[in-house]
């Protein structure tokens, strides 16, 4: 009677490929998931343009009078409102918009650097108003009547500093926040947690042209710590400018996320494996901070997203009353310019920035929760 071993990890393999497929699986369907969210932003994004061109193009006003002066003649007007197209009704204005939000236009030749670049493209009439990328691929969007320069190049210089005061605010935002939603889950029915919660009810009741004004008072004229406003020349000047903005939206904006981590901690508290961990000798504050507060995580970083997003987009108030050279000061100045190519840039570049940070976090989220992946199957 004969027997047959089987050959050592035989065993193991039909695991092992199964294990392969799970994970194949998952991608397949994360990829999927993502590719849903990204149609949908760009729906999103198409509607917000269509709605803001209508509103900015149906404005009063005469934008080839804007562009020529006050003093130009008849002849002028007519010639610049040809070249910009603004002689053709309004649908036909927007098809020619959307034709030429991204389009593939005449490339330059070398290296000759992003000014080089910029030169060759707008050397063409119909480019004049364009930013060259890669592979010979335009973005136009406009004009723009007041500043008589390209939106994209104004927005090329006012982004990054929204940029850097959205993430100041909203590291701000978050330390306040946590602070105050962990002090009142580990203190509860205390005078701490009414202490905190009364903070956070302050804050979210203070509008920032309330908030803003009161820390100028202290802080800049008091006590003379920093500025009032402004960008700065120097980096030390420029970091010390950006406090008082950063702490007007981080105040602002940390009532919500200490009321959300509260709220989180507090249902998770209740929890079997919070009870558990206390009775394997873990503190009250380390159960608290350590196993509760992980998993309270993604809603804050969902709260967290869709605030800088906001932020990025222009914080038009701040930026303003700070004189904050950003993309939300220069929103203000194109709506009482009634320049229409600048308030569809401006609205543009904030929805974007918005829908870009729910994708992100949508993608952080799939990475980091495995049962947001076999959800999404």
């Amino acid at each position: 009677m004969s027997t047959t071993r089987a050959r050592p990890g035989s065993a193991c393999r039909p695991r092992a490929s199964a294990m392969r497929a799970g994970r194949a699986s998952a991608v397949r369907a994360a990829l999927a998931h993502v590719l849903r969210r990204l149609a949908w932003a760009a729906i999103l994004i198409a509607g917000v343009t269509a709605v803001s061109f209508g509103i900015a193009y149906l404005l009063p006003g005469d934008a080839a009078r804007m562009l020529v002066g006050p003093q130009a003649s008849a002849a002028d007007l007519e010639r610049v409102r040809t070249i910009y197209g603004l002689d053709r009704p309004v649908p036909v204005q927007f098809a020619r918009f959307v034709r030429r939000l991204v389009h593939l236009g005449p490339a330059r030749g070398g290296d000759a650097g992003v000014e080089a670049t910029r030169a060759g493209a707008r050397g063409h009439p119909e480019h004049r108003s364009c930013a060259e990328g890669p592979l010979g691929l335009h973005v136009d969007l406009g004009y723009s009547f007041h500043y008589r320069k390209p939106v994209v190049d104004l927005l090329e210089a006012k982004a990054p500093r929204s940029v850097e005061l959205a993430l100041a605010a909203l590291l701000v935002q978050l330390v306040l926040g946590l602070a105050l939603g962990i002090v009142a889950a580990a203190r509860r029915g205390t005078a701490w947690e009414d202490a905190a919660l009364g903070a956070a009810l302050l804050g979210a009741s203070a509008p920032t042209f309330v908030i803003g004004p009161a820390l100028q008072y202290v802080l800049a004229y008091k006590l003379r710590l920093l500025p009032y406003d402004g960008y700065g020349a120097t980096a030390g000047e420029h970091l010390r400018s950006l406090v008082l903005p950063a702490l007007t939206l981080g105040i602002f904006g940390s009532a919500l996320c200490a009321r959300v981590v509260r709220e989180e901690l507090r249902a998770l508290l209740r929890q079997d494996f919070i009870r558990t961990a206390r009775a394997k000798g873990a503190s009250r504050l380390r159960a608290l901070v350590v196993h509760a507060l992980r998993n309270a995580l993604l809603p804050l970083a969902t709260l967290a997203a869709l605030d800088f997003g906001a932020m990025a987009g222009g914080a038009m108030v701040t930026e303003k009353l700070f004189r904050w050279p950003g993309v939300g000061s220069m929103a203000v100045e194109a709506l009482q310019n009634r320049d229409g190519p600048l308030i569809v840039g401006t609205v543009l570049f904030a929805a974007s920035a918005i829908v870009l940070a729910t994708v992100a976090l949508d993608l952080a989220a799939l990475a980091l929760d495995p049962r947001l992946r076999s959800r999404s199957r």
